[in-house]
């Protein structure tokens, strides 16, 4: 971050910060030892062609700040060394950064009805993408009469990741995840509603910071308790970033990580008679073979071949969306040349 900020370390009345809580684009940032309240400048959001390039929480912003009005002004964002992100929920095509500059990403899941193989693996896809570790947490072993069935499954779709147990409510196994928020580091919590990932941020830190709700015991739905992103310090140094559950978490950008992901898959596609087989309706496909033999389940290889497809008709809007965005540029462009050639004519 200091190599980062060098070019802003010389003006006396900016200074660099980190984003604690973004709420309806207010923000809260740790700026000089305390917080204050921040916005973004206007030119910042002038100059922003994605939401991606706006602050997120965990970004290290640099800050306009007069100590004392109380408040500062987020004037750039400084790169980040990981982002988890997903497209923004409804028809817009657009990235929304939900984390930043994160050291662990803790993928929470409960075994009660929450449980979702083909839920976590879209998690899978857009952390192992991120640039963070990935650290899966099973939650409510105590509302599954048998839990080391579906903790088996989901060892073999995390692959070589961690995976851990834990009851939040009794606190059995939080102990376990307390190392990976050591002093310096910063672990985000990501999951559905009711899952726990509130109830983890309280035993963490010693105290109810925040607030928690049951689920509905019909559906094991969980009531929205975290309304909006914040990074909360734990004793010994760390940070963890609390985050609402998702209700929709469509893909972005996930690079290799499907590969990483679908290893199973990946590695059956080797032995397939075509090197650009879609493992659909080409003759001597390994991967389909491999289902036939028992050898790869065939919810893998319909949640892989769905995933594909929703890359494919992703990749398919942001290309519209650049084409459009260059015509954008390009009309801007041109009225900002008659302007300037109307100017010099006068």
């Amino acid at each position: 971050m200091a190599a980062h900020y060098a070019p802003w370390s010389g003006r006396s009345d900016h200074a660099p910060a980190r984003v604690a809580v973004e709420f309806n684009h207010l923000y809260r940032v740790y700026v000089g030892g305390g917080e204050v309240e921040a916005v973004v400048s206007g030119r910042l959001k002038h100059h922003a062609t994605s939401r991606s390039e706006l602050p997120a929480v965990g970004d290290w912003v640099v800050v306009r700040h007069r100590p004392e009005e109380g408040r500062a002004t987020i004037v750039h964002v400084l790169p980040r060394r990981s982002r988890f992100s997903r497209k923004v929920a409804g028809g817009v095509t657009d990235e929304q950064v939900v984390a930043a500059n994160v050291d662990v990403v803790f993928l929470v899941m409960a075994l009660d009805g929450d449980f979702s193989l083909r839920r976590l693996e879209r998690y899978l896809l857009l952390s192992r993408d991120s640039g963070a570790a990935s650290v899966v947490l099973l939650t409510k072993p105590d509302l599954c009469p048998d839990p080391a069935a579906p903790v088996a499954e989901v060892a073999g779709v995390a692959g070589e990741l961690p995976v851990h147990v834990l009851n939040p409510r009794s606190g059995d196994g939080v102990d376990v995840i307390r190392a990976y928020v050591a002093s310096g580091r910063t672990c985000a919590l990501l999951g559905s509603s009711g899952v726990g990932k509130s109830t983890i941020v309280n035993r963490l830190v010693g105290a109810d910071v925040q607030r928690t709700r049951a689920v509905r015991d019909a559906d094991s739905k969980g009531r929205h308790t975290t309304t909006h992103r914040e990074l909360v310090p734990v004793p010994g140094g760390g940070l963890l970033l609390d985050t609402p559950g998702m209700r929709e978490l469509q893909l972005w950008d996930v690079g290799d990580a499907v590969e990483q992901t679908f290893e199973d898959v990946e590695r059956h596609a080797a032995t397939c008679r075509f090197s650009d087989c879609r493992h659909r309706d080409e003759p001597r496909c390994g991967v389909k073979s491999a289902v036939a033999e028992g050898l790869l389940p065939a919810a893998r290889l319909d949640s892989y071949l769905a995933f594909q497809g929703e890359l494919a008709h992703l990749a398919r809007q942001q290309d519209q969306r650049a084409q459009i965005d260059e015509k954008r540029r390009g009309r801007t462009g041109a009225k900002a040349l008659r302007q300037s050639l109307r100017l010099k004519g006068r």
